[in-house]
């Protein structure tokens, strides 16, 4: 456990910064020129202007019209593409050293990624929960981790949106939002070609190349790959887990034939397969000892980063993704068109030892398959004028397709006859099953699988407006109102062969006339084998009782008030709204509400050892009020947020082993401040700091899942979310006198300790200390060279941490990735 920082180091820091950015005041001047970064795709074009200042002016998109970062009143985090590429952030998950609302949580496979903005967000695993951060690339939606997660194309830059956004974003942006943008292709020829290499045996390439084809068409088209050997060795003799093993490629066409029209056609299509993900073992329970005595070995707990596994055969995960859109603009006279089309497919799939020893205990495969189509048109005036308005629409329809397998290996047998006998049954499994006159070999046959099978059909759509009304030249208001309307229908059909579970216990059975509770050698085997009953038949959707659709509604609204103290220092309150629709709950732990119980038992399709727990999450509905001040001089710039941030019925889904419990608290709340600056020290020297400070609660939560079944969170902390959270950057760019330029930079992100998840030990916990570097030289032949480290100090520390499926008592963790370094090549024109 790394040390834990005092409240007086996170305080210093922060009143640093604070005293860092105001003090630039005494140099800001009365007027400045600015550069102004490329247009995004959705607003028309700006001019890059010639600039004589350090600190340039950052347009962003955040209210869909082209604005000056300092100007938009919403909380808003930038990264560059300059700065992605300078730090060697190689996709979306190494942003969370950029910027310190959002944390990226990589967890079981390569399809599952947790997007969280101030401690704001779900969506892992279980296929059925979209994300309550949205993810945006070019405007277009993507649905799930798996379509978000491939290595980054050639970025203008990222901006990262704290609070619910539904009044422009649409559905599911309950939390935030994560806007990519990419370069447009230009129509002069350029391109780059980037080699690169690393330890663990990692090779990377990229290639860019652009060209206008006539005056009014251009294209251009980029791919690239990454390979790298895993970082976590078989104790077995197997290959290594957390490989990289990915590549992509991208097409656009830009097509202007005149000065009002833009045609922009964007086609992608990426592949990932990899042996993910590194688990280690954080406590060994008792069941250890079982499959020890079997001659099976489980890591020793002693060493958290020892990075090796025990598994009995090579994970695989891939991950096919691909899309393409049709971005239309065209400029009217005081008002423009935006029409954004999308198609886009995702398949993945994955085949894993689940028990996470050398036995043959427990497998796993799955399979999804996501096929979503949006469309978004918008109506946008541009005449200046005192009211400025904007009115649109989104459609989804989306169609998710997917499925899992468990298989009973061959050891799973003995492994639970060598439990019972610990638990004190020395019939064992085969005894038991002369009992119930069930043939010998059946209970835990290695032939037993456990299919599910699901099918969940989407469609949504969203109408919007927003007005910006220039109250004077300093002071606007801004008042935006969106309905939702979202309706899902689900099925569910399973398979299980495992013949234990079909068995009523409760009915206890007779040997000779004599129940089996008066035997004393089989007396103990009744509650041991209850204890193994762990998925029970489930009962299939539709049916004659259950819900098998929702069709949820809401009206949501943004106001937010800005004013322009003068041209340095912009002050800023806002109120608004978000939601995200009901989430099925997509995993072998779907059931139905107790609610049902009585009639599904009346109409008499209730399974054996039925179990009652929700099929679904309601939805979720944000609020947040926030004030905040943004402020820009000659060498520095400084933006701050007070915000107070409730979900209510947030969509929980925690694991339990062997599938996911869905459920909504009732109200999870959280108060805080989130700061940025930046502050140039000289022509060559640069400082950032940015911060996030919170107060997160539980304001109600009744039965949720913890550490020994279900509990009352009410009043208590959520787990996984840090309460302090501070990035630090430093960066010197120079020049030599042969007209060649470089720089180097280091920065560094510090999270504060806090549990790892709601029904792990108290001692699991997380604290982050991580610093990454970076430096590189650019010649005046356009070659360039970089060299860069990540996790230079080689912190350790775990990313989540779960129950292991099956073995009571023991629980297992994400480590985190060890040192990597490399330096790449490239070439420009």
């Amino acid at each position: 456990m790394q040390q834990t920082k005092t409240p007086t180091f996170k305080q210093s820091i922060l009143a640093f910064a604070v005293i860092g950015a105001l003090s630039s005041t005494a140099h800001a001047q009365e007027s400045e020129q600015e550069n102004i970064s490329q247009a995004a795709e959705k607003t028309p074009e700006v001019n890059t202007g010639e600039a004589n200042k350090d600190i340039e002016r950052i347009m962003v998109t955040a209210s869909k019209r082209l604005k000056g970062l300092q100007e938009s009143p919403v909380a808003i985090s930038v990264v560059s593409g300059k700065d992605i590429e300078q730090a060697k952030a190689m996709d979306i998950a190494d942003l969370q050293t950029l910027v310190p609302t959002l944390r990226v949580t990589p967890l079981q496979r390569s399809t599952n990624t947790n997007f969280s903005i101030r401690g704001f967000g779900n969506g892992t695993n279980n296929t059925g929960i979209e994300p309550s951060v949205g993810v945006f690339i070019d405007g277009v939606y993507r649905s799930r981790a798996a379509a978000q997660i491939g290595d980054l194309p050639r970025l203008q830059q990222v901006e990262v949106l704290s609070g619910p956004q539904s009044t422009l974003f649409g559905k599911n942006a309950s939390a935030g939002v994560i806007n990519v943008r990419t370069m447009e292709p230009s129509n002069y020829l350029e391109g780059n070609v980037e080699l690169g290499v690393g330890n663990f045996n990692q090779k990377t390439a990229k290639a860019y190349i652009s060209n206008g084809l006539t005056d009014k068409l251009s294209v251009s088209l980029s791919g690239g790959f990454h390979a790298r050997d895993g970082y976590t060795d078989s104790v077995v003799g197997l290959s290594e887990v957390n490989d990289k093993d990915r590549w992509n490629v991208r097409g656009q066409a830009l097509y202007e034939p005149t000065d009002d029209v833009k045609f922009r056609l964007i086609a992608d299509y990426s592949e990932i397969e990899e042996s993910c993900c590194s688990v280690e073992n954080s406590i060994n329970g008792p069941t250890t000892a079982a499959v020890r005595a079997l001659g099976g070995i489980v890591i020793d707990e002693t060493d958290d980063f020892a990075y090796q596994s025990a598994l009995n055969f090579d994970p695989d995960n891939f991950v096919e993704d691909g899309g393409i859109s049709l971005q239309v603009d065209v400029d009217f006279d005081g008002y423009s068109f935006t029409s954004i089309t999308a198609l886009r497919n995702n398949d993945s799939g994955y085949f894993n030892d689940v028990d996470y020893t050398s036995l043959d205990i427990l497998n796993e495969s799955g399979h999804t398959e996501i096929q979503t189509i949006t469309q978004e048109l918008r109506l946008t005036s541009t005449a200046e004028q005192d009211l400025e308005w904007m009115f649109g629409a989104y459609l989804f329809k989306e169609e998710v397709i997917t499925g899992d397998t468990l298989y009973y290996g061959d050891d799973i047998r003995n492994y639970f006859d060598v439990l019972m006998a610990a638990g004190g049954a020395t019939g064992l499994l085969g005894g038991v099953e002369g009992v119930y006159g069930i043939a010998p070999g059946s209970f835990f046959s290695n032939e037993s699988t456990i299919n599910t099978e699901f099918e969940q059909d989407n469609e949504a759509y969203s109408l919007f407006a927003n007005f910006d009304y220039h109250i004077t030249d300093k002071f606007t208001a801004i008042f935006g109102i969106s309905y939702t309307n979202d309706q899902k229908d689900i099925s569910i059909e399973q398979t299980n062969t495992d013949v234990l579970s079909q068995i009523d216990l409760a009915t206890e059975p007779t040997l000779y006339g004599v129940p089996i509770g008066y035997i004393p050698s089989l007396a103990p085997a009744v509650p041991v084998l209850e204890g193994l009953q762990f998925l029970p038949p489930m009962l299939e959707l539709p049916n004659s009782v259950e819900k098998h659709k929702t069709d949820d509604s809401k009206t949501t609204w943004s106001l937010r008030l800005a004013y322009e103290v003068n041209d340095n220092v912009n002050l800023f309150a806002a109120g608004s709204t978000g939601f995200k629709a009901s989430s099925w709950n997509l995993s072998r732990y779907t059931n139905p509400f107790a609610s049902d119980q009585a009639a599904l038992e009346s109409a008499g399709i209730a399974q054996v050892n039925q179990s009652y727990g929700g099929r679904y999450a309601s939805p979720e509905e944000a609020t947040v009020y926030e004030v905040g001040i943004k402020a820009r001089f000659e060498d520095g710039a400084f933006n701050a947020t007070y915000f107070d941030q409730t979900i209510e019925g947030f969509q929980s889904s925690i694991f339990v082993g062997t599938g996911f419990v869905l459920a909504n608290a009732g109200k999870q709340s959280t108060r805080g401040v989130e700061f940025d600056s930046k502050y140039n020290l000289t022509d060559e020297w640069s400082v950032t700091l940015a911060g996030t400070f919170l107060d997160p609660i539980y304001d109600s939560f009744v039965g949720a899942t913890g550490l020994n079944g279900p509990v009352d969170l009410s009043g208590q902390k959520p787990a996984g979310i840090h309460e302090q959270t501070i990035t630090a950057g430093v960066a010197y760019n120079f020049e030599l006198a042969n007209g060649s330029y470089g720089y180097v930079r280091a920065d560094y992100l510090y999270e504060s300790e806090t549990k790892l998840a709601e029904n792990v030990p108290d001692s699991l916990t997380r604290e982050v200390n991580s610093v990454n570097a970076s430096a590189g030289l650019s010649f005046e032949n356009g070659v360039n060279l970089q060299v860069w480290v990540r996790n230079l100090t080689e912190d350790e520390y775990l990313l989540s941490a779960f129950p292991t499926p099956i073995q009571a008592g023991s629980f297992n963790g994400y480590p985190t990735q060890p040192r990597t370094f490399g330096a790449t090549v490239s070439y420009e024109f």
